[in-house]
């Protein structure tokens, strides 16, 4: 592609020219593929940046707790979620130290800054601008946490929604079984992300004493036939 061409488009994507984003993944990702590389990114997770295919919906004010498992399960692929965990600190003095010191403080730099730049592609504009000061991969994701999971004291009162939701579940008439346990772990799935321990035992007890009565045989075969507090909720 010539210079002249690419100056045709601009030299960024941008938002307002959704239709050419797969022609500019071709023209850019040509030049600035081996800066990316050094840095660790793969070419295939760049362009589907670029193209806005990244591997899963970006984060948006309203899916938090899944953009959040799943970025997590993706920095993991890229070998760099401990990035996340412990933040990178420059050594002191790093002229002072020796080779090895210097080449694992290199690394730890480079994973950082591709944890962050994951992190920020993986935001849509709006939510870019409350990490936009963030200096390391921990600070941002450890603000997008703040931000849309609060201090511990809004994650307690969630905590007592969801606790009372769970125990008020009760299988509807027009609902299959399989329904109702999908129902019941949406609501369980909720709890363990804001912190909540559940056992298999405690679920699979709710699951029983709360489905329609016309199934009170098959609890009872249940119950007669396995030990509950044993079970696991996908051998029900």
């Amino acid at each position: 592609m010539s210079r002249q061409e690419k100056d045709q488009y601009g030299p960024t994507p941008h938002k307002d020219v959704e239709k050419k984003d797969n022609i500019y993944a071709a023209i850019y990702l040509p030049d600035i593929a081996p800066t990316m590389q050094q840095s660790g990114i793969r070419a295939e997770v760049l362009m589907a940046a670029i193209s806005g295919a990244f591997p899963f919906p970006k984060l948006v004010k309203d899916n938090y707790e899944r953009w959040s498992i799943q970025m997590k399960t993706f920095l993991g692929g890229q070998d760099v979620w401990e990035a996340v965990e412990e933040e990178y600190v420059e050594p002191k003095n790093l002229a002072d130290v020796s080779q090895a010191v210097k080449k694992a403080a290199k690394e730890a730099r480079v994973k950082d800054q591709k944890a962050h730049s994951l992190v920020q592609l993986g935001v849509d504009d709006n939510i870019f601008e409350k990490i936009a000061q963030a200096t390391t991969a921990k600070i941002a994701w450890d603000t997008l946490e703040n931000v849309f999971k609060g201090i511990d004291k809004v994650k307690k009162v969630r905590l007592q929604s969801l606790r009372g939701e769970f125990e008020s579940l009760q299988m509807k008439d027009s609902e299959t079984i399989f329904d109702y346990i999908s129902r019941v772990l949406l609501v369980v799935n909720q709890l363990e992300r804001n912190g909540e321990e559940m056992e298999d035992s405690r679920v699979v007890e709710k699951i029983l004493r709360s489905l329609d009565p016309k199934f009170d045989h098959i609890v009872v075969a249940i119950e007669e036939s396995n030990d509950t507090e044993t079970m696991s909720v996908n051998e029900l």
